[in-house]
Protein backbone atom coordinates (compact mmCIF):
# COMPACT_ATOMS: atom_id res chain seq x y z
CA UNK A 1 0.00 0.00 0.00
CA UNK A 2 1.53 3.48 -0.69
CA UNK A 3 0.43 6.55 1.94
CA UNK A 4 -0.60 9.86 0.34
CA UNK A 5 -0.40 13.15 1.87
CA UNK A 6 -4.07 13.98 0.63
CA UNK A 7 -7.02 12.40 -0.25
CA UNK A 8 -8.27 12.08 -4.03
CA UNK A 9 -11.33 10.09 -4.53
CA UNK A 10 -10.33 8.31 -7.56
CA UNK A 11 -7.42 6.62 -5.17
CA UNK A 12 -9.90 5.20 -3.36
CA UNK A 13 -7.81 5.74 -0.56
CA UNK A 14 -8.58 4.49 3.35
CA UNK A 15 -8.16 5.74 7.34
CA UNK A 16 -6.68 2.81 9.09
CA UNK A 17 -7.16 2.63 13.20
CA UNK A 18 -3.55 1.37 13.94
CA UNK A 19 -4.53 -0.39 16.92
CA UNK A 20 -6.99 -2.64 15.41
CA UNK A 21 -4.57 -4.25 13.03
CA UNK A 22 -4.15 -8.17 13.24
CA UNK A 23 -2.01 -10.85 10.72
CA UNK A 24 -0.54 -13.84 10.57
CA UNK A 25 1.84 -14.91 8.23
CA UNK A 26 3.49 -18.63 6.74
CA UNK A 27 5.84 -19.71 4.60
CA UNK A 28 4.68 -21.04 1.11
CA UNK A 29 7.81 -22.33 -0.33
CA UNK A 30 10.18 -19.73 -1.19
CA UNK A 31 7.95 -17.00 -0.55
CA UNK A 32 5.86 -16.10 2.39
CA UNK A 33 1.51 -16.16 2.67
CA UNK A 34 0.01 -12.78 4.86
CA UNK A 35 -3.42 -12.66 5.95
CA UNK A 36 -5.10 -9.63 8.66
CA UNK A 37 -6.75 -6.96 8.53
CA UNK A 38 -7.45 -3.50 9.80
CA UNK A 39 -10.89 -1.35 10.85
CA UNK A 40 -10.79 1.69 8.38
CA UNK A 41 -13.08 4.79 7.32
CA UNK A 42 -12.96 6.13 3.31
CA UNK A 43 -14.91 8.46 1.25
CA UNK A 44 -16.61 6.62 -1.87
CA UNK A 45 -18.95 8.67 -4.20
CA UNK A 46 -21.84 6.41 -5.73
CA UNK A 47 -24.46 8.29 -8.44
CA UNK A 48 -23.30 11.83 -7.55
CA UNK A 49 -23.65 11.08 -3.91
CA UNK A 50 -20.46 11.28 -1.35
CA UNK A 51 -20.56 8.56 1.17
CA UNK A 52 -18.25 8.04 4.60
CA UNK A 53 -17.98 4.54 5.13
CA UNK A 54 -16.83 2.81 7.91
CA UNK A 55 -15.45 -1.29 7.55
CA UNK A 56 -12.74 -3.66 7.20
CA UNK A 57 -9.97 -3.65 5.58
CA UNK A 58 -9.06 -7.10 4.69
CA UNK A 59 -5.20 -6.99 4.31
CA UNK A 60 -3.30 -10.13 2.14
CA UNK A 61 -0.80 -11.24 -0.12
CA UNK A 62 0.30 -14.98 -1.04
CA UNK A 63 3.36 -14.07 -2.16
CA UNK A 64 5.66 -11.89 -0.24
CA UNK A 65 9.42 -12.42 -0.37
CA UNK A 66 10.29 -12.26 3.22
CA UNK A 67 8.51 -11.84 6.75
CA UNK A 68 6.86 -8.94 7.68
CA UNK A 69 7.19 -7.43 11.08
CA UNK A 70 3.85 -7.62 12.49
CA UNK A 71 4.55 -5.40 15.32
CA UNK A 72 5.57 -1.87 12.89
CA UNK A 73 1.89 -1.75 11.24
CA UNK A 74 3.12 1.01 9.20
CA UNK A 75 5.99 -1.24 7.57
CA UNK A 76 3.29 -4.04 7.12
CA UNK A 77 0.46 -1.45 5.62
CA UNK A 78 3.69 -1.04 3.15
CA UNK A 79 4.03 -4.36 1.53
CA UNK A 80 2.83 -4.92 -1.73
CA UNK A 81 -0.48 -5.85 -0.59
CA UNK A 82 -3.65 -7.22 -2.68
CA UNK A 83 -6.68 -4.63 -2.58
CA UNK A 84 -8.65 -6.39 -5.53
CA UNK A 85 -11.46 -6.37 -3.31
CA UNK A 86 -11.73 -3.15 -0.96
CA UNK A 87 -12.87 -2.19 2.13
CA UNK A 88 -15.92 -4.56 3.60
CA UNK A 89 -18.13 -1.66 4.61
CA UNK A 90 -20.20 -2.11 7.57
CA UNK A 91 -22.00 1.21 7.77
CA UNK A 92 -21.95 4.08 5.40
CA UNK A 93 -23.93 7.37 5.91
CA UNK A 94 -24.41 9.95 2.90
CA UNK A 95 -26.06 13.04 4.73
CA UNK A 96 -29.48 11.99 4.37
CA UNK A 97 -29.37 8.15 5.18
CA UNK A 98 -27.77 5.55 7.48
CA UNK A 99 -27.17 1.98 6.03
CA UNK A 100 -25.49 -0.92 7.71
CA UNK A 101 -26.25 -2.91 11.42
CA UNK A 102 -29.05 -2.91 12.87
CA UNK A 103 -27.69 -3.14 16.23
CA UNK A 104 -28.87 -0.01 17.28
CA UNK A 105 -26.20 0.96 19.90
CA UNK A 106 -23.63 -0.08 16.92
CA UNK A 107 -25.75 2.17 14.51
CA UNK A 108 -25.83 5.12 16.59
CA UNK A 109 -21.51 4.85 16.73
CA UNK A 110 -21.10 4.53 13.02
CA UNK A 111 -23.44 7.52 13.03
CA UNK A 112 -21.43 9.48 15.27
CA UNK A 113 -18.11 8.85 13.54
CA UNK A 114 -19.83 9.08 9.91
CA UNK A 115 -22.17 12.41 10.43
CA UNK A 116 -18.83 14.49 11.45
CA UNK A 117 -16.56 12.98 9.22
CA UNK A 118 -18.92 13.58 6.05
CA UNK A 119 -18.83 17.39 7.02
CA UNK A 120 -15.50 17.56 7.31
CA UNK A 121 -14.69 16.15 4.25
CA UNK A 122 -11.70 15.05 3.28
CA UNK A 123 -10.58 15.41 6.22
CA UNK A 124 -9.11 12.25 8.38
CA UNK A 125 -11.05 11.17 11.51
CA UNK A 126 -9.61 11.65 14.70
CA UNK A 127 -7.92 8.53 15.79
CA UNK A 128 -7.29 7.22 12.59
CA UNK A 129 -4.12 7.13 10.16
CA UNK A 130 -4.13 7.85 6.40
CA UNK A 131 -4.83 8.23 3.75
CA UNK A 132 -3.91 4.71 2.56
CA UNK A 133 -4.32 3.47 -0.92
CA UNK A 134 -3.66 -0.14 -2.74
CA UNK A 135 -0.64 -0.10 -5.32
CA UNK A 136 -2.88 -0.99 -8.12
CA UNK A 137 -0.19 -1.79 -10.10
CA UNK A 138 1.62 -4.33 -7.94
Amino acid sequence: MIRENRFLISHKGYAVDLATFSGTQKDRGDRISFGGSINAVWFRRSRGTLRACIGTLPLWSHYLPARLNLSDVTTVLSAELDGRYGGKCHGRWDGTRYWGSQIPELAASHIELLRPMLAAYPAIPPGYDGWWRFDNHA
